[in-house]
């Protein structure tokens, strides 16, 4: 029976060398987007009005869709109707170093680079501005097994931060979670819990959050709570 993925008849490795050739490809997609984009920021005079947000955010659909919709296939989540607050917080902190510097966040490592030329808070807030104003995409399931009354319970001790229903709470500095893709949700649970996420000394919110999903002490744990909150209606 031939590897899957190869053709009929293809020499042993084929499939492997195809692997290999794509990966390079999306590779060099994703580097030709970040050189894009640092050609575009380095052209624009320093005196220059600061561009729209829209116009720093064509620089980002390649991976997070031009509607901000998201793409789990480049682990880009969704962004479209994201607190401007939140965004603005984020993109400062992969930019400062703060956050997507670990070598196990390979996600982490991939954005860094798109928002390092993000020099001028001005443009960053412009660009947060533009992807809160974008209406939310309805979430798609991906994971299965989670048991949301079970995740109830967990989630109490979720609340306080990020609301009942997942509406989120700047004051907290708690991002809404309603709305947010089930897999993000397991995925960010995931690099907390590891270190990967909130081990950096500057990022006071994210050790909190780092404590916080320590009571979720397995994998099912984690599943019940991100079926709990994907129950939460969005608006």
């Amino acid at each position: 029976m031939p590897t899957r993925g190869a053709h009929q008849g293809s020499p042993p490795g084929a499939a492997r060398i195809a692997r290999t050739r794509m990966a390079s490809l999306r590779h060099l997609r994703l580097s030709t987007t970040g050189a894009a984009l640092a050609l575009f920021l380095a052209a624009a005079p320093v005196s220059a009005e600061a561009p729209s947000g829209e116009q720093i955010f064509d620089h980002c659909t390649q991976c997070h869709g031009s509607a901000g919709e998201g793409n789990q296939l480049v682990a880009a989540p969704p962004i479209a109707g994201m607190a401007e607050w939140y965004v603005a917080k984020q993109l400062r902190k992969f930019r400062d170093g703060i956050r997507g510097k670990d070598a196990r966040d390979h996600e982490g490592l991939r954005m860094r680079p798109m928002v390092r030329f993000l020099t001028d808070d001005t443009w960053i807030d412009n660009v947060s501005s533009y992807t809160a104003s974008l209406p939310k995409p309805a979430p798609v399931a991906t994971l299965s097994g989670g048991d949301a009354a079970k995740g109830a319970g967990h989630y109490a001790t979720c609340a306080a931060c990020h609301g009942l229903a997942g509406e989120g709470n700047q004051a907290t500095n708690g991002p809404a979670l309603a709305g947010q893709s089930d897999w993000y949700l397991y995925q960010s649970i995931e690099k907390f819990k590891t270190g990967v996420r909130g081990s950096d000394p500057k990022d006071t919110d994210g050790a909190v959050m780092r404590g916080m999903v320590m009571i979720l002490t397995d994998d099912q744990a984690m599943k019940d709570v991100v079926a709990h909150i994907t129950s939460f209606p969005t608006n």
